[in-house]
């Protein structure tokens, strides 16, 4: 995964979060730390909180909605509403019926791999992830 990729930065934003949940964090500090601009913190964290991940209140105040261990993975990347695997565009039927069925074909594999997806992220949560890193550095 891209390392500037909202889905890497909300999910290394969470595991932050989750770590020292008492800590305040600006969109500055967040952008600093993951070598991105603050509009696109902004905008990140403010679809987690338009999903219920994130509460935040005037100033700096805010944090996680619920304990890492109830937040999936599935949870941020349904949150962000982007897809990482590349599926494409109803286009306007060919003339060509093999390119038709082609397209079906692949439509298809793409959609079960999306799901499949969302499904192993499912399987994980922020709080996994933390001990996880915590074994790993620490």
């Amino acid at each position: 995964m891209k390392r500037n990729s909202r889905l890497s930065l909300a999910l290394h934003t969470l595991g932050h979060m989750a770590g020292d949940p008492a800590r305040v964090r600006t969109s500055a500090d967040i952008a600093e730390h993951a070598g991105t601009n603050p509009v696109v913190v902004r905008r990140v964290l403010g679809k987690l909180r338009e999903a219920g991940l994130l509460t935040s209140e005037k100033g700096h105040a805010g944090g996680l909605a619920r304990g890492p261990e109830k937040i999936t993975l599935a949870d941020v990347y349904l949150a962000l509403d982007e897809s990482l695997v590349a599926t494409g565009e109803q286009e306007v039927a060919s003339a060509c019926s093999v390119e038709n069925i082609l397209q079906i074909k692949v439509e298809s594999v793409l959609e079960d791999i999306e799901r499949s997806l969302v499904e192993r992220l499912a399987a994980t949560t922020i709080a996994e992830v933390r001990e996880t890193g915590a074994v790993n550095h620490g």
